[in-house]
């Protein structure tokens, strides 16, 4: 497995983290066979895992946490904060108060003292940045955080806090880790280069697009909107919708593609993410030991110059075929009292 630095930090991470979204209650709830498949990704090179304490409720920190008894020093450990964890409004967010609190629990889920990369899993339009980041390097002075990263957030904010950490002395975001796959390339625009721009290693999540491009979709009937992701999220499956009847139209150009290449779609679909040279390293969330192994199989895939180009042309650079699999929606386009007087 290859190994990139992650954003100047000198931490070296492999092409592949293995996401855990999928351990627990949402994917795979037997605690034993994911703790198998986190060995095996292990084994196979794999030195990047990244959770989050939404995953599952916690559950999914525990269960990493249970599979890094003896192994946690050869392995660069990321989580994330944001996403609401209770009732209580304060139990959520990018406040001091919260994450001082959450970061405790996230370390004793994990069953570690510390963290390598702690995200901020979206941005808190309620809470200044510059609160945000004063917490983080404090966690960072402590040694309770190695590093801080941003999950899914715009260019915009990314320099906002890029300056506020300059100017008021904090810590700096050296990553995000944003949405990417070839039917959602509005990161290409300004996000990836802006993370360039200011050295930031980029962790890529969604190289699949929640399934669109394991090639299990060839025509509107395979997709169940009865259950699983699809009943919950309709607005990103259900074809009767123009954006993901062009969303299908390009899955089946892609496929052939990847045939004509030689190539599962899986594995050309993570291969071009790879390729783009802003990042460093792309979540892969395999929920059996089935689709670790497939998904490894594809690891030192290259893609050409041809077959790249050839993508462009089905997908264009830059473009979201469906705009809600950017997966974040400024809030002054949820809440209509932001719009007028």
């Amino acid at each position: 497995m290859k190994r990139r630095i992650l954003g100047g930090t000198g931490i070296s991470v492999s092409e592949y983290a293995l996401g855990a979204m999928m351990f627990g209650a949402l994917g795979n709830p037997d605690h034993e066979d994911s703790v198998r498949i986190i060995h095996r990704a292990l084994d196979a090179g794999i030195n990047f895992i990244d959770t989050a304490d939404i995953y599952s409720g916690g559950e999914s920190e525990e269960i990493v946490g249970k599979a890094l008894k003896g192994r946690r020093d050869e392995v660069v450990l990321a989580t994330k904060a944001h996403f609401t964890m209770g009732e209580d409004p304060n139990y959520g967010g990018n406040s001091r108060r919260w994450i001082t609190r959450e970061i405790e629990d996230s370390l004793r889920r994990l069953d570690t003292d510390h963290i390598d990369l702690y995200q901020i899993h979206r941005p808190d339009p309620t809470t200044d940045v510059d609160e945000t980041l004063s917490v983080l390097s404090d966690l960072v002075r402590a040694g309770k955080v190695r590093a801080v990263g941003s999950s899914t957030f715009p260019a915009e904010q990314i320099v906002e806090a890029q300056w506020v950490s300059e100017r008021r002395g904090h810590v700096r975001f050296r990553s995000e880790q944003p949405p990417y796959s070839i039917l959602a390339r509005g990161v290409e625009s300004a996000v990836l280069p802006t993370a360039q721009k200011y050295g930031m290693g980029v962790l890529s999540w969604g190289p699949l697009s929640a399934g669109w491009l394991t090639g299990r979709y060839t025509r509107a009937s395979d997709i169940d909107m009865a259950g699983g992701r699809a009943a919950v999220e309709r607005q990103k499956f259900d074809t009767s919708l123009p954006d993901n009847a062009r969303k299908l139209e390009a899955v089946g150009a892609l496929a052939g593609l990847a045939s004509d290449a030689g190539l599962s779609l899986p594995h050309m679909a993570i291969a071009f993410v790879r390729a783009h040279p802003a990042i460093t390293s792309v979540i892969i969330g395999p929920r059996t030991m089935e689709q670790l192994e497939d998904l490894l199989a594809g690891s030192e895939v290259e893609l050409s110059e041809d077959v790249l180009d050839r993508i462009d042309e089905i997908v264009p650079p830059g473009t979201d075929l469906n705009r809600a699999d950017s997966y974040y929606v400024p809030p002054a386009l949820q809440d209509k009292g932001l719009r007028r007087r």
